[in-house]
């Protein structure tokens, strides 16, 4: 587009203050302080118009975080909320300090006036480096407050309007100016049209006045009579003069003002169009083809590294400030808008004085003269340093894309292949020309698999699935791959395509296979020693029977069978244990089965009570409802010889080993506190000793590869981790507790099969509250839901904080009425500790649950001095919460 007189239609700083800030006396407590800033306040901006500069969010309503103390409408001094926490933390006391004693006096404020703007107060703000400008009237009286995010908005908008046609002055020729707004001179051009057309009137006035005076000066020499007439006329024609001259005066004084106003509106229009091509990294530029004059804008110096109102080069320096390489490009795109009329574009390079370089961008549009040549080129360049780099950066992303030996595919939801890596031609051996556009399951699986619709059911419920599959490579090799899915979406929110990422663990699959094995190895050599003596035992009846049967008995006819009886049944238990050895050292790995834990209890207890020393007693409760779980038969029957082997270890000499199992509901309050569960039924399989426990560094460790507290080949390291890997395997999950000199708990959580009969829900028969006000503190979302749903369910009423600070400012509004406080521990800006303390120092008496998935209870009673009336550790259970709560109401500290 030509360059035409552009009006920038800025908000005024005036729009921009909110003039109903927070405010408070400095007689008021600092608590006071704290529960209005935990309020939320509508803004108070000058016209409803502004909504067209700012989000409608932003012009309702915002956070406060700060308040000014005033009094007598005079500005003293202001907290904001970093200041509250640093008060909070050096130990001062909230509810009994005053305002006035804690407040930030040390100001920077604006006065308001009219050659005040926005960019005055943007530029305090960035200066000072702060978030808050106080606005005082000429006698200092606070009249709003000015904050960098509503700056920020009116920056961000298009607040510059459509470029408005210059007015030109008759026989005058004016240039056309940028910028410059017409509103004012031809509003004054009116009111000089109608002054000069008074000035008219009176003229010809005169001239006919002077007619008639001439008409007079002839009759003059004729009566004396006339020629008095003639003098009085004459002095009405002086007046008339008189006031046609003052006329005059009055017109040009209006003539100089329009043009004072005309030049100030220029300058001001000048003024924000630069300010406003600088924020844009952009600048104004016009070339004058025939007479080779060429103009830019003041500001077009800084992109190419030169100091602001650098003066427009010639063309061959011109061309020295770009990049060599980028030169030819340039004056190309120059020669083909020029001599074909397409549209000047061209991107390239801007070599800086210090040498670094910069992208730029040029547009321009091509005018013609009366004769239809070229007569200008007019355009604008603006920096595109930024988008070049993003460019740059997804180039690179891209080429890592197809670097990485992972798979990496994208299909959409009907399995069709729509982006296929080098990674993936490397480990499935189809090129990206012949998968893309495929089916999925025809190409990477032998036959429909279950498990893909399961799978993807799963990623459009969640946005997300990981787990193992088996697929077939282009060769027809079957391997195993892990796969994790991601869901993509489309700019509504709708499910477009899944993104797969798939890595090879063939391998991996075989060395795990063959490190179960070798620890079942390990295990069956803790166990040889008492298999030899067992066998010894089943084999010497069978030995004295055989013997006995030689000397024959067919006179004691009773006598052979019995002994035939005792030969039978010892080789029948010689075979069932060789048989249990054998299976279990094999270690061959079956397909799931739907397995009856108490019979796998049963088969490892007959094992682990003929080996194991008499010593060690054996305590079993297993329901006679004990639901199914679907597994492996021999590697659960791994899991469990691994732990009793150590649990028979702990106990040197000797102890209990207790074994039970019991049907679980896992609710969605203990599943959103535990990341490896999820809500559903559950097999919990307790084993437990009295041993020697484990400190809390041995207890986080059990579970690496290769750590083991046993001597130099006595032990590899691998029972535990080999643990954890099968009960993951099978959906499951674990709970370690162990205390030194208390003995060790093992909990082995695994999903009851689908099919099975209904669990019942677990019993949680707690008493009802009795409407209790409950303030339940949290920094996650989700926990406060769960617990809110929980309790409002037991007839509790509940208010949630997600910090500190909102805990404390509610726990001030509501001290009377609130009866307990679930606090956690770990929060940002103020953690549990902290904001424990700061309540108990507003009541002393004020009853404390301390929930944390960190610390153990231990720990936490310690660190609070032992004030806190419960720890509720993480994960905990509907029932947990319920049982804890009663506790603590019903029990006086």
């Amino acid at each position: 587009m030509p360059l035409q007189n552009q009006l920038i239609n800025w908000p005024t700083l005036y729009h921009l203050i909110n003039h109903s800030p927070l405010t408070i006396n400095p007689d008021s407590y600092l608590i006071d302080a704290i529960i209005l800033m935990s309020q939320k306040q509508s803004q108070s901006l000058s016209l409803p118009s502004l909504n067209r500069y700012f989000n409608a969010d932003i012009c309702n309503q915002q956070k406060n975080s700060c308040v000014l103390i005033v009094e007598a409408g005079y500005l003293l001094g202001i907290i904001t909320a970093k200041d509250v926490i640093n008060i909070i933390a050096s130990g001062v006391e909230i509810t009994q300090t005053k305002v006035a004693d804690v407040m930030v006096t040390a100001l920077i404020t604006l006065r308001q006036s009219h050659a005040t703007d926005i960019f005055t107060a943007w530029s305090l703000l960035r200066h000072y480096q702060i978030s808050y400008l106080p606005i005082v009237d000429n006698q200092g009286k606070l009249t709003g407050i000015i904050t960098d995010s509503i700056l920020v908005q009116a920056f961000n908008r298009d607040i510059i309007v459509g470029i408005k046609t210059a007015c030109q002055k008759p026989k005058n020729n004016y240039r056309k100016i940028n910028g410059i707004s017409c509103s004012i001179h031809h509003n004054l051009q009116l009111g000089i049209e109608q002054k000069s057309s008074t000035f008219l009137s009176t003229h010809q006035e005169l001239q006919e006045t002077r007619k008639k005076l001439q008409m007079v000066e002839e009759k003059l020499h004729r009566t004396q009579d006339e020629l008095e007439k003639l003098v009085a006329e004459n002095q009405r024609l002086q007046q008339k003069i008189f006031k046609y001259q003052k006329a005059e005066a009055a017109w040009q004084n209006r003539e100089k003002l329009y043009c004072q106003q005309k030049e100030e509106s220029l300058r001001e229009s000048e003024a924000r169009l630069s300010l406003a091509l600088e924020a844009a990294h952009m600048g104004i530029w016009d070339w004058k083809i025939q007479t080779d004059e060429t103009l830019w804008s003041a500001n077009m110096g800084l992109l190419y590294g030169l100091p602001n109102r650098t003066a427009c080069p010639t063309k061959e320096d011109f061309l020295e400030l770009v990049h060599p390489e980028d030169r030819q490009v340039f004056s190309q795109a120059v020669t083909a808008t020029i001599q074909q009329g397409v549209k000047f574009v061209v991107e390239y390079r801007a070599v800086w004085p210090d040498s670094s370089i910069h992208w730029l961008n040029s547009t321009g549009q091509l005018y013609y003269n009366e004769d239809g040549q070229p007569s200008r080129l007019t355009g604008t360049t603006r920096d595109i340093s930024d988008r070049k780099q993003a460019e740059q950066k997804i180039l690179e992303q891209a080429a890592l894309l197809d670097i990485v030996t992972d798979a990496i595919v994208v299909q959409d939801l009907q399995n069709r292949i729509l982006f296929w890596n080098q990674g993936a031609e490397h480990l499935y051996g189809w090129s990206e020309q012949e998968a893309v556009d495929q089916n999925a399951d025809e190409l990477l699986f032998k036959q429909p698999s279950p498990k893909i619709l399961a799978a993807i059911e799963k990623v459009i419920d969640s946005g997300i699935w990981q787990g193992e599959l088996h697929k077939v490579t282009k060769s027809g090799k079957e391997i195993i791959v892990a796969s994790r899915w991601t869901l993509m979406q489309d700019s509504t929110g709708k499910p477009k395509s899944i993104l797969i990422v798939d890595t090879d663990i063939t391998q991996k699959k075989q060395l795990e296979e063959q490190c179960f094995r070798t620890q079942r190895l390990e295990s069956l050599g803790t166990l040889a020693g008492g298999i030899a003596h067992d066998l010894n035992n089943i084999l010497t009846p069978i030995l004295a029977a055989s013997q006995l049967l030689q000397l024959k008995f067919p006179q004691d006819t009773e006598r052979y069978y019995q002994l035939m009886a005792i030969i039978e049944n010892n080789a029948k238990r010689g075979a069932d244990l060789v048989k249990q050895v054998l299976s279990f050292a094999r270690g061959f790995k079956g397909e799931r089965t739907i397995i009856l834990i108490k019979h796998l209890i049963s088969e490892m207890l007959l094992i682990a009570k003929q080996t194991f020393p008499k010593s060690i007693e054996f305590a079993i409760a297993i329901p006679d409802n004990l639901l199914a779980v679907s597994g492996d038969v021999t590697q659960l029957h791994q899991v469990l010889m691994n732990l009793v082997v150590n649990a028979r270890d702990a106990m040197p000499d000797g102890g209990k080993i207790e074994i039970f199992a019991e049907n679980r509901l896992i609710d969605e309050a203990y599943a959103q506190m535990n990341l490896d569960a999820q809500a559903g039924h559950y097999i919990e399989l307790t084993v437990a000793d009295n041993g020697m426990g484990m400190p809390p560094e041995i207890l986080d460790r059990i579970f690496e590869p290769f750590f083991t507290t046993k001597d130099i080949g006595i032990g590899t390291g691998l029972g535990l981790s080999t643990v954890l890997g099968i009960i993951k395997s099978h959906g499951g999950f674990i709970n370690v507790s162990s205390k030194v000199g208390k003995g060790t708990k093992f909990k082995l959580f695994l999903p009851a099969v689908e099919g099975c009969p209904a669990i019942k829900t677990e019993n949680l028969a707690v008493p009802l509250g009795e409407g209790e006000l409950i303030l339940v503190v949290d920094d996650e979302a989700k926990m406060l839901e769960i617990a809110t749903i929980v309790l409002e369910n037991y007839n509790y009423k509940i208010l949630t904080a997600s910090n500190g600070i909102e805990a404390i400012a509610l726990y001030a509004q509501h001290k009377h009425q609130i009866k307990a406080v679930l606090m956690d521990m770990i929060m940002p800006e103020m953690d549990g500790i902290t904001a424990i303390r700061t309540l108990q120092k507003m009541n002393p008496q004020v009853k404390i649950i301390a929930c944390s998935g960190f610390n153990p209870q231990e720990k936490l009673t310690e660190v609070v001095n032992a004030n806190i009336q419960l720890v509720l550790p993480k994960p905990f259970t509907a029932k947990d919460l319920l049982n804890s709560l009663q506790y603590v109401l019903r029990n006086q500290n």
